[in-house]
C-alpha cells in the first residue's frame, strides 16, 4: 500500500468509526478460507458490515476520530483483527455465539456499544443478552401502560363510579 493509499482507507475508516456506534473487535485468524466466507455470508444477512483490518491503521483511524472514547480497545489491537459494525448491539454477539457452535473462532477481542467499552471474550455472553433500544422503549412503555390498564378494567367492572373503583382496588389489595 502506498502512503495516499493508507491515508485514504485510515480516512475511511475513521469515518466508519464516527458515524457508527456499534462495532465489535473480533479475531477470525485461523479459520478457513470456507468458514470465513460463511461468516460474511451470516454477516450480510444479519445486516453486519465486517471487514478485515490492520491494526496499526485501525489504530490511527481511532486516532482521528473526535468525540470519542475507545478506552481500553486499542489495547487489544493484536494478531489477526476484523471489526464488524452494526446497527443492534446485540447482533454481532449473537451471530459469534451462534457461529462458534461449528468452529472456534471468531474470539471477541472488544466491543464499543453506545459509548461503553467491553473487552475480552469473557464479555460475549453479556453483550448477547443486552436488549435493544426498541426491545427497552417496548418494555418501559409496557410498564407504563399497565397501573393505566388496571384503573381502566376497575373502572369497566364497576360500572365506571369512584365508589366501585375503590371496591375494585381495595379486593386487589
Amino acid at each position: 500500500m502506498t502512503q495516499e493509499e493508507k491515508a485514504k482507507y485510515v480516512g475511511d475508516l475513521a469515518t466508519e468509526l464516527s458515524e457508527s456506534n456499534i462495532f465489535y473487535l473480533a479475531d477470525t485468524g485461523e479459520l478457513t478460507v470456507d468458514a470465513v466466507n460463511q461468516l460474511r455470508r451470516k454477516c450480510f444477512g444479519s445486516k453486519i458490515r465486517m471487514r478485515v483490518v490492520k491494526n496499526t491503521l485501525l489504530a490511527k483511524a481511532m486516532d482521528q476520530v473526535e468525540g470519542k472514547d475507545f478506552g481500553q480497545l486499542r489495547e487489544v489491537l493484536a494478531g489477526p483483527t476484523s471489526i464488524m459494525f452494526a446497527e443492534v448491539g446485540n447482533v454481532p454477539a449473537k451471530l459469534i455465539k451462534e457461529f462458534r457452535k461449528k468452529n472456534a473462532k471468531p474470539i471477541l477481542k472488544g466491543a464499543y456499544i453506545d459509548e461503553a467499552v467491553y473487552v475480552g471474550d469473557n464479555q460475549l455472553e453479556a453483550l448477547a443478552t443486552l436488549k435493544s433500544k426498541e426491545e427497552m422503549l417496548g418494555e418501559i412503555i409496557g410498564l407504563l401502560q399497565s397501573p393505566a390498564k388496571n384503573v381502566i378494567s376497575g373502572l369497566k367492572n364497576s360500572g365506571g363510579t369512584i365508589a366501585g373503583l375503590l371496591k375494585t382496588l381495595e379486593n386487589r389489595a
